[in-house]
Formats: C-alpha cells, structure tokens, sequence
C-alpha cells in the first residue's frame, strides 16, 4: 500500500519510508521485505516527481514474492498514484524496449503473490 503527501514549500527529492509490520513474519523476513522494497523504490527514484513524501506499507504476502513481483507491484503502484514524471514524446527507455520487445502485451508479475495481493 502506497501513501502520498505533497511537501508543501519544501520541493526537493521524493522521501520514502517503509512500513513492515509484525504479519509479514519474523524480524529476518521483515528485514528482507526492507531491502527488497527500498531497492526497487530506489530504481524508480529518477522517474518521481520531486516534492512528495511516500509511506510503503507492506502487506503479508510481500514475504513469499521475488524480487521481480515487488518492482513490478512498486512500478504500478507509482503509475496508478501518478507519481510518475512523464516521458517526452520519442524518449526511449528500458521500459519502453522491453514492451516493444514483447509486442507492448502484459504479462502477470512473476511469483505466488501478484501486485493486487501485495498492496491490499
């Protein structure tokens, strides 16, 4: 689960935090989830829009997920909240070789728990 508030007179970089509560599991796997969740906010942290705070809350299912699962959950979460910078028209990217390799169809995130569970 993703919360968003605006920074209000103090533009500058995203911030995020992380949340991992005690129903993901022991100490180790919410330690996991931590550095799971941060690496995969980290790579998407050039395409954010600057001045926000962010608040990822982790949902148990979050423990059994690959890597993959989380980026992809981290990815959909920031499109559907908009927190996104917008590519200039043309502007090629990694993401936009990778759909234009596969046909620009979607495939469901890879591992047990897909975004959905993740995130509610």
């Amino acid at each position: 689960m993703l919360y968003a508030a605006p920074r209000e007179g103090e533009p500058g970089p995203p911030r995020s935090g992380f949340v991992v509560g005690r129903r993901v599991g022991n100490a180790v796997v919410r330690n996991r989830v931590k550095r799971r969740l941060r690496e995969a906010v980290r790579a998407r942290s050039p395409a954010l829009v600057p001045g926000v705070d962010l608040v990822w809350s982790a949902r148990p299912p979050i423990a059994v997920a690959d890597f993959a699962a989380i980026a992809a959950a981290v990815e959909e979460l920031l499109r559907r909240a908009r927190l996104l910078r917008d590519r200039r028209p043309g502007q090629v990217g990694p993401a936009t070789e990778r759909a234009a390799e596969r046909g620009a169809r979607r495939r469901p995130p890879a591992g047990p728990a897909d975004a959905a569970a993740m995130t509610t």
